[in-house]
């Protein structure tokens, strides 16, 4: 028969035992998780670079526009010409960006549409503004007229973040870049699904600052990989360690 004392002994592992199971699989899975995203943060940023690196293509024409992916179209350059809208834009809140590192400090995106040959329009990031020269008064020297030869990457409209605060059409300021959003409510009329980030050219006057998107994404994953792993390994040894001092308390000789 079992003894009591060996009831209770095995009894008090119970516990212990479920917690460690937890512990260890919750860091495991956690571990294979930045194992899974740092494959995923590879494969996008090796995309980034061949794409943004290519050599700028013709714009597709309108009639494709709405058949375009932005799993195989999205930061594509392209080449068109285009003359912008006089007096139209809007003003998108720029946070940092790891694609645009060439700009900082608070400041926005100047979002202004543009017109094809055709009459098509498509929404145009004509680059950086800083805090201070939201207005377009104060950067005429700016100013695009006529058609143009323009150079960009195409991008598509992001989601808005959970914490975003809320576009403010009146006061001309968004939060979220989303051209066909910003186009109805400045009654643009109908837009691409998607806009071009502007490459060149460079503004006379220095504003809006376009540039060249160039992906300067983190990848830590491999890191915290390491830490979740290593904190498995951790609580392995500290619960053999204890089981150790457990056996020798109960066996003394």
């Amino acid at each position: 028969m079992t003894s009591a004392p060996d009831r209770r002994a095995r009894t008090g592992l119970v516990v212990p035992t479920l917690l460690v199971v937890v512990a260890l699989a919750t860091f495991v899975g956690l571990g294979t998780w930045q194992v899974h995203r740092k494959a995923w943060k590879e494969g996008l940023i090796d995309t980034l670079e061949r794409r943004l690196s290519a050599t700028a293509v013709d714009l597709p024409a309108p009639g494709h526009w709405a058949h375009l992916d932005p799993v195989d179209d999205e930061f594509r350059r392209v080449k068109f010409s285009a003359a912008f809208v006089p007096g139209a834009e809007a003003l998108v809140y720029a946070g940092s960006s790891a694609l645009r590192t060439d700009v900082s400090g608070p400041g926005y995106w100047v979002f202004a549409p543009a017109r094809l040959a055709g009459g098509a329009t498509l929404v145009i990031n004509r680059g950086f503004v800083p805090e201070g020269r939201q207005d377009p008064a104060t950067r005429t020297a700016g100013l695009i007229a006529g058609t143009t030869e323009l150079v960009g990457v195409m991008r598509w409209p992001e989601a808005a973040g959970l914490f975003a605060p809320k576009n403010d059409p009146a006061h001309n300021l968004w939060f979220v870049r989303d051209p066909v959003a910003i186009a109805a409510a400045k009654e643009w009329g109908e837009v691409a699904p998607f806009f071009v980030e502007l490459e060149s050219p460079q503004p006379p006057g220095g504003l809006p600052q376009a540039g060249a998107l160039k992906p300067n994404l983190r990848n830590e994953h491999l890191q915290y990989a390491i830490t979740w792993f290593g904190l498995a390994v951790v609580v392995v040894v500290m619960f053999l360690a204890w089981l150790g001092s457990r056996w020798r308390r109960a066996d003394p000789m």
